[in-house]
């Protein structure tokens, strides 16, 4: 049975991942490292948690000697690396614990998977999940592809391509097999509450103000978390070795044209007069460093390995927006902070 580590995978899309590799692949026993800080939440991933094909472990990736301790007893066939500090407006405020967790959790990695793997490379794989924000900001026309230069404009998006140039260095240095894809911005269930649609979601709800940056003119390429997942799968199981894939939804927005839309849907859900929910609007003073536009061109992907978006922005919006009112409850969990019990009541 092959061991797979997935790191961060109580997190958004990590926990999307989890899922799909334990119910797809049983032959797999998947280990589920999440250090569980604030966008770590196990109720992300209860259906699954009691799988005989699955394990959690609790622990981070800056820690270098639990690291090197788990890959000695456990001797992992592959590793899906999501685990990541991803908010851009906490890395304006701390960017140390970016570089700590992006970077340094990163080296820990790789370098654990080196010495374990080093005299046979033979079907092992490193698989690091990384950003469209490494390329920095695109202008009113082009797109990124995987040849753009590294041009980031965050500590966020730092943090993401220096992690990247470490796993492109260990490859060539090392020999170390390796993939890295690069994406756009995901949206769907599970979603922390601090990014753009899960927060006006709940904003929405409960008739709180929705701030936009700016004049609301950033663009942004939006990638349903689902079909990122099923990239993911096709990437790490038959991507080439040593290769970048980007991977996007083609579903470009103006963030506030999604916003519109945003509130036009939840008006017709809440059965609420149309145009309600435009009233909370606010433009807000903008962000430092704020990239105009994102778009990700997918080509190499669908070309290589046949995979493209199922869901246009407005279904998957829609099936979105569905999925966080037919669970209150977990939102609520995860804005009152009571979702931090659910590890104590199952791993106490």
């Amino acid at each position: 049975m092959k061991k797979i580590l997935i790191t961060g995978g109580a997190g958004f899309i990590g926990s999307h991942v989890v899922r799909r590799f334990v119910t797809k692949y049983p032959e797999y026993h998947i280990y589920n490292l999440d250090a569980l800080t604030y966008a770590g939440n196990l109720e992300n991933i209860k259906d699954i948690e009691n799988s005989e094909n699955y394990t959690f472990v609790k622990g981070d990736i800056v820690d270098e000697a639990f690291i090197n301790e788990l890959f000695s007893i456990h001797h992992f066939d592959g590793v899906l690396h999501l685990a990541a500090e991803s908010h851009v407006d906490r890395s304006i405020e701390d960017p140390l614990a970016f570089v700590k967790t992006n970077v340094i959790g990163t080296m820990n990695l790789l370098n654990a998977a080196k010495n374990q793997w080093k005299d046979n490379f033979e079907g092992k794989r490193f698989y690091h999940i990384s950003t469209d924000e490494v390329y920095g900001s695109l202008g009113a026309e082009g797109l990124f592809t995987e040849t753009t230069p590294y041009d980031p404009n965050s500590p966020y998006s730092a943090s993401k391509a220096s992690s990247d140039h470490f796993v492109r260095a260990y490859g060539e240095t090392y020999g170390l097999p390796y993939v890295l894809t690069n994406c756009s911005n995901n949206y769907g269930s599970y979603h922390f509450p601090e990014k753009l649609i899960p927060l006006f979601i709940n904003n929405i709800i409960h008739n709180k103000p929705l701030p936009v940056y700016g004049d609301g003119h950033y663009t942004r390429d939006w990638l349903f978390v689902e079909d990122h997942a099923i990239a993911i799968d096709l990437v790490f199981h038959e991507g080439k070795n040593h290769e970048t894939y980007n991977i996007g939804g083609f579903n470009e927005w103006k963030n506030i044209d999604l916003v519109q839309l945003l509130c036009q849907l939840m008006d017709q859900k809440l059965d609420r007069a149309a145009g309600t929910s435009q009233q909370l609007i606010t433009y807000v003073k903008d962000r430092p460093g704020h990239d105009l536009r994102y778009a990700i061109d997918a080509t190499k992907i669908n070309r290589e390995l046949g995979w493209k978006p199922s869901v246009t922005f407005e279904e998957g919006l829609e099936r979105t927006i569905n999925w966080y009112l037919a669970n209150e409850e977990w939102l609520k969990n995860v804005t009152s902070g009571a979702y931090k019990d659910y590890y104590k009541k199952q791993y106490s």
